[in-house]
């Protein structure tokens, strides 16, 4: 999705494919252990498909069609919302056109568990080690002019099992949120760059993570809400056990 109508864009990316795929092989280039990787989730309710997911699902991250409805409700409910100061949630809000599958990853991997797994070298390690300190709209310009970041999206871009658009200024109609267990509090937060701020869903259990019942009553809303629009698709960021 393109980021806020409100905000001018310096920068323009092809947008991501909901392919578990291209996300898991874009969070490695950038610097995520190779043990760690993105796995649908291919139902909301049905015990024995959620339980094809490794647990614990440290992050989710949801794309889902982007109506006039829910817009609007974006609209109203950050109409008097408070810009974001870093208060113990890593965000990255989204100033480059179509590039929320890429925000999405980032804002999942950066405030779990998994952010222990970030190469300290890497693109990832070097984004997160700049930016922690800094208020959001610095951070936000901290992304647009890295170029380590634009080249790891570039090559994985044009992946996936449908065509690309030809120019990333064309609009598309969906949009990546991040859902993910802090490490700091143990809040759930519903991470989406294009909002002003993180969400706080509430603090979960200390066996619980992204994948709770909590998580997946927030994302059953959000569906209803569309009347029954099914064009939604969810992963989860997993990884390997020792």
């Amino acid at each position: 999705m393109a980021s806020s109508p409100t905000q001018t864009n310096r920068k323009h990316f092809i947008p991501l494919e909901s392919n578990p795929d291209v996300f898991t092989e874009l969070v490695h280039k950038l610097g995520l252990a190779p043990s760690v990787y993105f796995q649908d989730v291919l139902s909301l309710d049905d015990p024995e498909l959620l339980a094809f997911v490794p647990r614990p699902a440290h992050a989710l991250i949801l794309v889902f069609p982007t109506t006039e409805a829910y817009e609007k409700r974006v609209r109203d409910e950050d109409g008097g919302v408070e810009e974001y100061e870093e208060d113990g949630v890593v965000f990255f809000r989204q100033t480059i056109n179509n590039a929320c599958g890429l925000y999405a990853i980032l804002n999942a991997v950066c405030n779990g568990e998994v952010k222990g797994q970030i190469r300290l070298d890497s693109v990832l390690g070097n984004l997160l080690s700049t930016c922690i300190p800094l208020k959001t709209e610095e951070c936000a310009r901290v992304l647009e002019d890295s170029q380590d970041l634009e080249h790891a999206y570039a090559e994985v871009a044009r992946k996936g099992d449908t065509e690309a658009p030809v120019n990333p200024e064309d609009e598309v109609d969906f949009h990546y949120v991040a859902f993910v267990k802090s490490d700091a509090n143990s809040h759930l937060y519903q991470l989406d760059g294009d909002r002003k701020r993180p969400i706080d869903l509430g603090l979960l259990d200390a066996d619980a993570d992204a994948l709770s019942d909590k998580c997946l009553d927030v994302i059953r809303r959000m569906i209803t809400g569309e009347r029954g629009n099914l064009n939604f698709s969810l992963m989860a960021l997993v990884s390997d056990q020792a």
